[in-house]
């Protein structure tokens, strides 16, 4: 009998172990759909502009990083190049935001210099899961040089009288229109505190409190926009919100509103009069 339940414990464990490594193997690599490259999914942008990615991930592992690559389609002609152009245009960039989701959305728009050189490059998209599997989509990407050179036109119908002030619990609001003679390709709006003493190209969303930021206009030349902001809000309205805190969290102090827009296909930038208000906080 004894010998008998030596023999049933020991099947039992065998079968467990068998059982565990029949689950670890049924973990599916990343699944990625890249539905977005470049302007309107052309797999084209524009030196001097942004790159427009967006993929839907789902990882039944977990996601552990995603990570986007971008060099010259050719390795040799990269190496015999790189002397004459040390500075050229490449990425390889591992975001870890997406750590531990099963699912998500990428969304992501990649500044292109205007000194990256026009031509094609190779795009890749790679997922690692937490078991250390990977998933890779390649693409070509082609990079062009800018074909626009009209810039866009900011038109404001309503934003805070000059000097006005706002106390902690009102709403800052502003509106307008933005135009361009072929495609918009970016808009921003920031609240910006006066003695950070920015430049208008300067502004970002990463130094100021973002009301709006947007690049998807569907390759729209007219743009209807209205942005709002609750002074002592947590977090900002950009598209991937920011807390506002550290060197943009609120303070009594001279604030004032910018509207930035830029063009598709030249990356010019037009911006708007500054709104002047004082928050009270």
């Amino acid at each position: 009998m004894k010998q008998n339940r030596l023999s049933l414990v020991t099947i039992a464990l065998i079968a467990l172990f068998f059982s565990s490594c029949s689950d670890e193997e049924t973990i599916s690599l990343p699944e990625i759909n890249l539905t977005e490259l470049g302007y309107e999914n052309s797999g084209i942008a524009y030196a001097g502009s942004d790159l427009h990615i967006e993929a839907d991930v789902v990882a039944e592992g977990r996601i552990s990083t995603i990570t986007v690559q971008i060099h010259l389609e050719e390795e040799d002609e990269k190496s015999a190049k790189s002397v004459l152009h040390e500075d050229e245009w490449e990425v390889d960039t591992t975001y870890t935001e997406f750590s531990g989701f099963k699912n998500t959305t990428f969304h992501k728009h990649l500044e292109i210099p205007s000194s990256a050189e026009a031509t094609t490059y190779h795009f890749h998209f790679i997922v690692t899961d937490e078991e250390g599997q990977q998933s890779l989509v390649e693409e070509e990407l082609e990079i062009q040089y800018p074909s626009d050179s009209v810039s866009p036109e900011v038109i404001v119908s309503e934003a805070p009288a000059s000097g006005q002030i706002f106390n902690s619990g009102e709403t800052i609001s502003i509106s307008g229109l933005v135009n361009d003679d072929q495609a918009l390709g970016g808009l921003y709006i920031g609240l910006v505190r006066a003695d950070q003493n920015l430049s208008d190209s300067d502004v970002a969303d990463t130094n100021t409190i973002t009301l709006l930021h947007n690049h998807d206009f569907e390759g729209s030349d007219s743009y209807s926009f209205s942005a709002s902001i609750t002074v002592g809000a947590e977090q900002d309205n950009n598209s991937t919100p920011n807390e506002i805190s550290g060197d943009i969290a609120w303070q009594s102090a001279d604030y004032y509103i910018v509207v930035k827009c830029k063009d598709a296909f030249g990356g010019n930038w037009t911006f708007s009069d500054h709104f002047p208000i004082v928050i009270n906080y």
